[in-house]
């Protein structure tokens, strides 16, 4: 596998989960650490954890990236502490299980500014002193999600499309000046997603095994390595990736529905 330079990482939505799995797997690489979260009290455990296992320098920025300012902020409090983020690591998002017409619209729209305006923002401002300096990575969590439509949870699989979509721009747009744009599709995954959307009652994850976040992490931090722009983590994605190219759109309407099923 291709070798970097030492390098600062940073991780939002890093204090647990994938992004907290993803940390590791870079600062066993020797790589320093810029944890990001909402979550104080859990980002200070999870400094806590990287600063017992790994000789890396691990530091934390609280912020709500899900509110209109928090990209803008968070990208000047890093800029003002005089480090270079050499890696962005777009993984902080939420979901919401919910007939959309009933859903609760303040959230849906947190939703779109984590999961879309956050994420765009950030790759913008990072993406801008990566391309100047010559060099940089940026992965974006992105889901199986991504290939269709996802009746009763519209908006988080709407926003999983544009991730996808705009990565694999950004991957065209941005190689030429050094800097390596990496889209990665997951499928459901054990971490607090599933409590946080509410969709502990919903089908998929009966139907399909979740992967562990430590699988997902390796599979990404080999991908940003690699300079891959897609990569698809397990079966489950690959097969919605390809069923999503060649069933009539009307079969991938309605079998997303059905695995997904009517909210209670």
């Amino acid at each position: 596998m291709p070798k970097m330079n030492k390098s600062t990482v940073l991780v939002t939505g890093g204090s647990g989960g994938i992004g907290l799995c993803l940390a590791r797997e870079f600062a066993k690489a020797g790589n320093d650490i810029i944890l990001v979260s909402s979550n104080e009290e859990r980002l200070c455990r999870a400094k806590a954890e990287l600063d017992r296992d790994f000789e890396v320098e691990v530091s934390y920025f609280a912020e709500d990236l899900a509110s209109s300012s928090g990209a803008e902020q968070l990208y000047e409090r890093v800029n003002a502490t005089g480090k270079t983020v050499d890696i962005l690591i777009n993984n902080a998002g939420f979901g919401d299980y919910a007939e959309f017409v009933e859903s609760n619209w303040e959230k849906q729209e947190r939703m779109v500014t984590l999961n879309i305006t956050s994420l765009m923002h950030l790759c913008r401002l990072f993406g801008s002193d990566m391309k100047k300096r010559g060099s940089g990575r940026i992965l974006n969590v992105a889901s199986c999600a991504a290939f269709v439509p996802g009746p009763y949870m519209s908006v988080y699989y709407a926003s999983k499309a544009f991730v996808l979509s705009f990565s694999e721009a950004l991957y065209e747009e941005l190689k030429e000046y050094g800097v390596y744009v990496t889209a990665l599709c997951l499928g459901p995954t054990e971490t607090g997603f599933t409590t946080a959307s509410s969709m502990e009652k919903c089908t998929m994850f009966k139907k399909i095994k979740p992967d562990t976040p430590e699988a997902v992490a390796k599979t990404g931090y080999k991908a940003v390595m690699r300079k891959r722009a897609v990569k698809f983590h397990g079966m489950p994605t690959c097969f919605i990736s390809l069923a999503s190219r060649l069933a009539p759109r009307f079969i991938v309407r309605k079998s997303s529905k059905n695995i997904n099923s009517k909210p209670e």
